[in-house]
């Protein structure tokens, strides 16, 4: 971690290649988590493109260099929300159960596929959690919600998933 601070450190005095480094390390993470909220490819790649470029410009308001990924999820889910909405006004969004196309290993389509039956407040938690290994109290942070809440829709989800799993073992069966 401490070579992240440095990099940091680096990219607010101006130094690019560093910031190229700190996206690369944070790039997968961003992909996961705008894959949580948006279905279409192209409005992932505009949302990464979009929060990149928002924290280039903006990498001299970040207070504490360990908080980096962090505040980069952050612009992240802010970006993914207002591509969503817009999406939303336009009346276009792909159907839930599309998957889009991409790289990613059985294991990823599964996930993503699990949590596309959850609701839109749990399903980011669920990615920054399980996807991304951050903390309760982290996620509360960058999502700007109690911990506490954060916990129970976790909760909330768990059941929810392991309902619709009984569900189709039961469909499987009958």
């Amino acid at each position: 971690m401490n070579t992240i601070n440095t990099l940091v450190r680096r990219a607010r005095r101006g130094d690019a290649e560093a910031f190229i480094a700190l996206i690369e390390e944070c790039r997968m993470t961003l992909r996961r988590v705008a894959l949580g909220y948006l279905k279409n490819e192209e409005d992932v790649a505009d949302a990464m493109q979009d929060t990149i470029l928002d924290a280039y410009e903006h990498i001299g308001s970040l207070k504490k260099e360990e908080y980096f990924k962090t505040w980069l999820v952050r612009i992240l889910i802010n970006r993914c929300t207002k591509r969503y909405r817009i999406n939303q006004r336009k009346a276009y969004l792909e159907d839930y159960t599309e998957e889009a196309q991409c790289d990613a290993g059985s294991a990823e389509v599964e996930f993503r596929e699990m949590l596309s039956a959850l609701p839109d407040d749990s399903r980011v938690i669920f990615q920054l959690y399980y996807g991304e290994q951050f903390t309760t109290r982290e996620i509360g942070e960058i999502l700007g919600i109690n911990e506490n809440t954060v916990k129970s829709r976790l909760h909330r989800g768990k059941e929810q998933l392991r309902n619709a799993i009984e569900g189709k073992a039961d469909n499987k069966f009958a």
